[in-house]
């Protein structure tokens, strides 16, 4: 299938791949539909009925601008900023480990001027640029990774996804597997992958067995003990969380699986069709139903069309990414783009895996759709960044195409070929 510059927009108010500005309006729309749905509960105790529209509603529209705004900046500008970014990000992350506010226990957040945000998705970004811009400049003579720019990737990441492990494990795994798809996008030696494959594999199962067999108590008096490790307990909870279902369902206890065993009862009670856009009854029993399990809402009150209408966005990403990816002169862009969409589309998956029961509970927000703040912007900064790329792609098809003439017998010539005739 060729590359079809149809699907570009040159004039106007939105430029770019519009299959990808598609994608990013129904996911914008949706969710201020389900964010305010999902809400409802919350806002009829405290009598501000408009309150979860308005305040998400700012944050989808700061977004749509950041998009736009970014979308407008050339492509170059992301490699010169991605070793300033890499820099900032590293002292967010310290500072959230040393005096970030707790939220559920997690000391996930920092507060600037009564405002708070998650430094982690800051560290995301700057992370893949990172690695996109050493990909980019450290090559050897067959145009792959060199040792150099092993060297450079491997400590930076690792030490940037072991902060991010100690507060927020779910988007510690999704970066490292990122990281890896981008490094064996770029070709890395197998040397090298294999050994760290092996490495990993060996450290999850080790760990995985560890905390297996340690008992809540005993994980209680580690995180109390050792402060960075403060999040140990949840993760030997949720490790040893039953997920069997009993013979009788009159013994499957709710309330020991709030969140699982309500989104399972949305989903199941959608009857296909769904019940119809804010009649949930899901959504004042389901704790975060704005937020983790939103997807879950959307199945609910949208069936079974709204689902895979949501999952085709996401893959229309990735697809798309794929596609600008294939058709940048560059590798910094092309590196870029996949590591952006691949971060979203598995953060995605990811988070409907949970809502449905095939994956356990993460914490892992719905890109787009989700009920957030800062994350919510950085997210749309993602899709920015993407489609400025798509420009740049847009701009390699248009020279390309100029550079072709048809002469008087319907015979096409390139330019040099034309000047010959010509001469």
């Amino acid at each position: 299938m060729g590359f079809n510059i149809n699907t570009y927009k040159t004039k106007g108010l939105l430029q770019g791949d519009m299959t990808i500005w598609t994608a990013l309006i129904v996911l914008c729309i949706i969710s201020i539909i389900e964010v305010y749905s999902a809400s409802s509960g919350m806002s009829y105790k405290s009598g501000k009925y408009w309150q979860p529209m308005t305040e998400h509603g700012m944050f989808v529209f700061i977004g749509f601008f950041m998009t736009w705004f970014v979308h407008q900046v050339p492509c170059k500008l992301f490699k010169i900023s991605s070793l300033l970014l890499i820099i900032v990000s590293f002292g967010m992350l310290i500072w959230a480990l040393v005096a970030g506010a707790k939220t559920n226990d997690a000391g996930r957040w920092i507060s600037i001027m009564g405002k708070t945000f998650q430094p982690s998705e800051f560290a995301k970004l700057a992370l893949i640029g990172y690695v996109a811009y050493i990909m980019s400049v450290c090559r050897d003579e067959k145009n792959k990774i060199s040792n150099l720019g092993l060297k450079m990737i491997c400590p930076v990441a690792g030490v940037f996804i072991f902060l991010i492990l100690l507060e927020n494990f779910s988007t510690a795994a999704l970066l490292s597997v990122v990281i890896f798809s981008m490094l064996i996008i770029g070709e890395a030696p197998k040397r090298f992958l294999m050994p760290v494959i092996l490495s990993v594999s060996f450290a999850i199962a080790i760990g995985g067995t560890v905390m297996l067999t340690m008992s809540k108590e005993t994980a209680m008096e580690i995180g109390e003990t050792i402060k960075p490790l403060h999040r140990l307990p949840t993760w030997v909870s949720r490790l040893h969380e039953d997920h069997t279902l009993p013979e009788d369902p009159n013994d499957y206890n709710v309330n020991d699986h709030q969140q699982v065993a309500h989104a399972k009862i949305a989903v199941a009670t959608c009857n296909i069709v769904g019940r119809g856009p804010g009649k949930s009854v899901e959504r004042d029993y389901l704790p975060q139903a704005f937020s983790d399990f939103i997807y879950a809402i959307i199945i609910e009150e949208g069936g079974i069309f709204f689902a895979v209408i949501v999952m085709l966005a996401y893959l229309a990403l990735i697809y798309r990414a794929w596609r600008i990816a294939s058709k940048c002169a560059k590798p910094f862009p092309a590196f870029l783009v996949m590591g952006l969409a691949t971060m979203l589309v598995l953060q995605a998956l990811v988070n409907m895996g949970v809502a449905v029961g095939l994956l356990p509970v993460t914490g892992q927000p719905l890109p787009l759709v989700s009920k957030g703040g800062t994350s919510y912007i950085i997210t749309c900064i993602y899709i920015g960044m993407i489609l400025s790329v798509s420009r740049s792609a847009k701009k390699i098809d248009e020279n390309k195409a100029q550079l072709i003439t048809t002469d008087g017998e319907g015979n096409t010539h390139s330019e040099e070929d034309t000047a010959v005739i010509r001469g």
